[in-house]
């Protein structure tokens, strides 16, 4: 296995769980709590790659794509982490995969060909998304139309932030992820001052939300790094992955159990997240 493949390889399996630590601590802890608390340690732990020697040529530009993706990246985690908690983790978390349909769409809308490849993973998504999703939204319960609408919300967050990460470290990698995880903290911290609600927490979940935050880390590290190979669409199949190891876990400890119809449609999700990544 290549570096570039191993590095999109680890950025996926640090996404997923950190996805599952979020929303099984949120249903726990309030959630600003785990946000405002993971996002702390993810700044803590972006610090020391300050000590990294970098050209200082494009901080401006990577510091501005950093802000930009962190405003994308509080809209994301959140609405992920709240969907996960209220709905059934095998389904909300492969829709947020689709989080890769961003940036194609950003390279359609700069030039880039719509070949029948990319329409073919785009199809097969939107079928998985309304067979995975169909039986929740009719349940009426609170596995129903809200976790579904939060996890689309949260792909969008995801694949701007995503975008973002890849273009602010063609400038600066170091400022790009800093910026990110800084303006990220900023919006939490705001939200907990308005509702002057601050984080109490210790224990076991207190473990659980420094975790995230360490991984939160090393997901978009790894990320920011491969992505400077120029071979996006290598790891972004890889990095896409995420959502399988979320959905074994819930699968694992929650015991959730997902109806024929929903399986089909998750694995037509994955699928067509891969098909839509490698024909980017």
């Amino acid at each position: 296995m290549t570096g570039l493949a191993l590095l999109g390889l680890v950025a996926s399996v640090c996404l997923g769980v950190s996805d599952f630590l979020g929303g099984t601590l949120s249903r726990k802890v309030p959630l600003l709590t785990v946000l405002l608390g993971s996002q702390a340690v993810a700044v803590v732990v972006t610090l020391p790659r300050l000590l990294v020697a970098e050209p200082t040529d494009g901080v401006g530009a990577a510091v501005g794509w950093g802000v930009v993706g962190g405003l994308a990246v509080a809209v994301g985690v959140s609405s992920l982490y709240r969907a996960l908690a209220t709905g059934t983790m095998g389904v909300v978390a492969p829709l947020a995969a689709l989080s890769v349909v961003v940036p194609l769409l950003a390279g359609v809308f700069t030039g880039d060909p719509l070949g029948p490849v990319l329409v073919v993973g785009m199809v097969v998504a939107v079928a998985g998304t309304m067979l995975a999703s169909g039986p929740e939204v009719r349940s009426g319960s609170r596995t129903g139309m809200r976790p579904i609408l939060l996890a689309l919300l949260s792909a969008l967050g995801f694949g701007v932030s995503n975008l973002t990460v890849a273009w602010g470290s063609a400038h600066h990698v170091t400022a790009t992820l800093l910026a990110n995880a800084v303006t990220a903290l900023v919006v939490y911290s705001l939200v907990a001052l308005v509702r002057r609600r601050l984080p109490r927490v210790s224990g076991r979940p207190l473990l659980g939300i420094a975790a995230i935050g360490v991984l939160g880390f090393l997901a978009n590290l790894c990320f920011a790094v491969a992505s400077l190979s120029g071979l996006l669409s290598v790891v972004a199949v890889l990095a896409s992955l995420f959502p399988a190891v979320t959905v074994l876990l819930g699968w694992w400890v929650h015991r959730e159990r997902l109806s024929p119809v929903q399986i089909v449609g998750v694995v037509l999700v994955l699928a067509g997240v891969g098909v839509i990544a490698a024909g980017g």
